[in-house]
């Protein structure tokens, strides 16, 4: 996920520079079929969301405008931005109007979208976010803070006291100066559990196993944690009247270009500051487990189920175990995206073995591994997506555990190929000479990941204590795993791919 710097004017240039910037004033220039599919004058702030990012414009906010033009309902959301105040700005300056442009294998399609009806940063606006979260009207809270934004105990899940963000969230008497999402969202279902006590429900839209589960246990153990007076009446409250369903969310969003930004003001005759790009492809699944009113995301495509695992852990281990894979194994042998890696001789291979070797370490339930791979290799090798692997491949000790590690302990048969992956991600930690990680990704657990090569020259010892810092001891001491891990780290240094 990524957010966009608008231009330093906030987004905003004068008249002669060329067309006019895009905006409820400007959108009678634009063709007919481009234009939002709703009124946003129609809406009313019914959805709160948290992370201003292009994953969410491209995707939730999608599904919620075609819920709202297809069943009349005025599902408009409030878009929280937990930094970013230039996207806020830029959004604002556009009456929250942006353009989606889906990159087909045939050439691009752009359109404006209308479902977000206001921007608001975390900090500056907590008090407009307090009353939002506290109004009866809104009846959700959906959220994209990406894994590190839970702040969550690497091995049990849990809430980081100590992280220091959230300590000192803790320590803060003005709720307003909570700097959190999690301490946001704490304090906001207090705030309206003291005034309306109106049912709400909690979605994430994050990329980790039971995404639900994982915001409901750090948002309960921030409260549990808080010097608030009446925060047990609030936990009671909470676990009758508040529900965090589980979902599956996918749809590949890479970073926008200034090529991208031309292009969409190309294609609708005005400029847009914050333009994001995705692929056709989109999906979303969703536990069937609401504490009120929600959007009938349905009608744009969304499935509601009875339990989401089995789409869960196909989406987590098969997509995105396999684009940390492509990442990896990737940079080592000098490709820049994922459709440059599909263009080699063996990438297609490295997907297919991977879904195959994972395939049976799924539960019944879900999507046909063999036919998933089958879409992952015409998604992946769309010539129109251009989707980096430094991005991909950011953050690996918080995404690789859950896409790798339980796959890995579930396997009753050879792991080639999740070995071959995992030695591709044990080179990538390496330190490059200006102290970074060596292909360009970053990683909180960076310094500790590179302290990991200090004072060895055994790979063994090295992938040991790797799988160690992403708290998966009982891995680090599977001698068969470890030897083979270690067994390619030479090839993939000298930037070869062996299957």
């Amino acid at each position: 996920m990524s957010e966009l710097t608008p231009p330093s004017t906030g987004g905003i240039e004068p008249a002669d520079t060329g067309p006019p910037l895009l905006g409820r004033a400007s959108l009678g220039r634009i063709a007919p079929g481009l234009r939002p599919a709703v009124d946003p004058r129609e809406l009313r702030p019914r959805i709160v969301h948290f992370g201003l990012g292009a994953f969410h414009r491209a995707h939730q906010a999608v599904y919620t405008e075609h819920a709202s033009a297809r069943s009349g309902e005025p599902w408009g959301i409030v878009a929280v931005a937990p930094r970013s105040a230039p996207v806020v700005a830029a959004m604002r300056a556009q009456d929250c109007l942006y353009s989606v442009t889906e990159r087909r294998a045939d050439g691009p399609a752009t359109r404006v979208v209308g479902s977000v009806t206001e921007a608001l940063a975390m900090r500056p606006d907590a008090e407009r976010v307090d009353a939002l979260l506290a109004s009866a009207d809104v009846t959700v809270l959906t959220s994209t803070i990406t894994e590190k934004g839970h702040h969550r105990r690497t091995g049990t899940g849990e809430l980081d006291t100590r992280a220091p963000e959230i300590a000192a969230d803790l320590a803060t008497r003005e709720t307003g100066e909570l700097s959190t999402v999690v301490g946001r969202i704490a304090a906001g279902l207090a705030a309206r559990m003291r005034s309306s006590g109106a049912p709400i429900t909690l979605v994430s839209c994050d990329n980790m196993a039971a995404n639900g589960d994982a915001l409901a246990a750090v948002v309960r153990g921030f409260l549990e944690a808080s010097r608030w007076p009446d925060r047990r009446d609030v936990l009671d409250w909470m676990a009758a009247s508040v529900a965090f369903p589980s979902t599956v969310v996918d749809r590949i969003v890479p970073a926008t270009t200034d090529t991208d930004r031309h292009a969409a003001r190309s294609a609708l005759g005005v400029r847009d500051a914050v333009p994001v790009v995705g692929e056709p492809y989109r999906q979303w699944v969703l536990q069937d487990s609401f504490a009120g009113p929600r959007p009938p995301w349905e009608l744009g495509g969304a499935l509601f189920v009875p339990d989401v695992a089995p789409y869960q852990l196909t989406k987590l281990r098969l997509l995105n175990g396999a684009h940390s894979a492509l990442a990896y194994v990737g940079a080592a042998a000098g490709r820049t995206t994922v459709a440059d890696v599909l263009a080699t001789d063996w990438g297609e291979r490295l997907v297919r073995d991977l879904c195959a070797e994972v395939g049976p370490t799924l539960p019944a339930g879900g999507p046909d591994p063999a036919a998933y791979a089958d879409d992952l290799v015409e998604r992946f090798r769309n010539p129109g997506m251009r989707h980096l692997l430094r991005q991909i491949g950011s953050d690996g000790s918080l995404k690789i555990p859950e896409r790798w590690f339980d796959a890995l302990r579930a396997a009753r048969a050879p792991t080639p190929v999740l070995e071959l992956a995992l030695a591709a991600w044990v080179n990538s930690t390496r330190a490059a000479e200006d102290g970074a990680q060596l292909f360009g990704t970053t990683d909180p657990a960076g310094a500790a990941l590179a302290d990991c090569w200090q004072g060895t020259t055994r790979p063994h010892d090295t992938v040991r204590r790797l799988l160690q810092v992403l708290g998966a001891v009982d891995l680090a001491g599977d001698d068969t795993l470890v030897s083979g891990v270690a067994a390619r780290l030479p090839a993939l240094r000298a930037g070869h791919v062996e299957f």
